[in-house]
């Protein structure tokens, strides 16, 4: 496949500062981002003020507050609550003097091979070959998002109802870097309501303001399976739930509340 873009974002001359690319957009509106870039994108900025590298993001919650527009990012963390073997930090996400999605992860402090004992590996599905790629019903086969992952499914699809689908990403996170296992995940996890919502998209909304996502470890390699699934409750309120894994069993939990309403 072609892509006419090289990352899902580009840095700028100022630090903090990044572009979003047509990898970011919205299935809905290309004017606006898919949730898991930015998201992806506050978790960098998280490992980069880590008082040490050993500590590793653990539960991550990004809470969207409003649509986030295309264009230029400021990206911007700090240690809440300093540890050496526990820390909390928080990060935020504006778009121009907006503050478009704020972010806080915990994170602890691995050491490694100390519980491999007590750790087993689960079996998981094999990876499909490669099939022709469709989006959602009224979703233009140009969309950026879609396009920059490589999409394998095993069960569902673009259609209402669980789905579990291999996936990797096509392009970096940030141009010219290689995005880190947690962010890779995070770029993936906010699929989790798309995938997996029971009712037609093209005629309702299922809209997260806020994804979380408790992480035991990250990838180990850069496929990763999301088994995806919602339910709706009576008031208009639903909830997506996802398990992350790689060839070696699951690595990570997502968890989004969802607004229900038709269109």
């Amino acid at each position: 496949m072609t892509l006419d873009f090289d990352a899902f974002f580009l840095p700028t001359d100022e630090d903090g500062t990044f572009e979003s690319t047509a990898a970011t957009a919205s299935p809905w509106d290309q004017s606006l981002q898919h949730g898991g870039p930015p998201a992806a994108l506050l978790a960098r900025a998280i490992e980069s003020v880590r008082s040490d590298p050993a500590l590793s993001i653990a539960r991550f919650t990004a809470d969207m507050l409003g649509g986030i527009p295309q264009g230029t990012m400021r990206v911007e963390a700090h240690v809440v609550r300093p540890g050496r073997r526990v820390e909390l930090i928080e990060a935020s996400l504006w778009a121009g003097d907006r503050l478009a999605v704020k972010a806080s992860a915990w994170l602890i402090r691995a050491t490694p091979g100390s519980t491999r004992e007590h750790w087993r590996e689960e079996k998981v599905p094999a990876i499909p070959p490669a099939s022709s790629e469709r989006f959602f019903d009224g979703v233009s086969p140009d969309w950026g998002y879609g396009r920059a992952i490589d999409w394998r499914f095993i069960s569902g699809g673009y259609e209402p109802g669980p789905a579990a689908v291999w996936a990797r990403l096509r392009v970096p996170l940030v141009a010219g870097e290689q995005a880190s296992p947690v962010q890779r995940l995070l770029t993936l996890a906010d699929s989790t309501n798309g995938l997996s919502g029971s009712l037609p998209m093209s005629s309702w909304y299922f809209i997260p303001p806020t994804v979380t996502v408790t992480i035991e470890r990250p990838p180990m390699s850069e496929w990763m399976l999301l088994d995806a699934r919602s339910t709706i409750g009576p008031d208009g309120i639903g909830l997506a739930q996802g398990d992350m894994a790689d060839e070696h069993g699951t690595f990570a939990m997502v968890a989004q509340p969802l607004m229900v309403a038709p269109r």
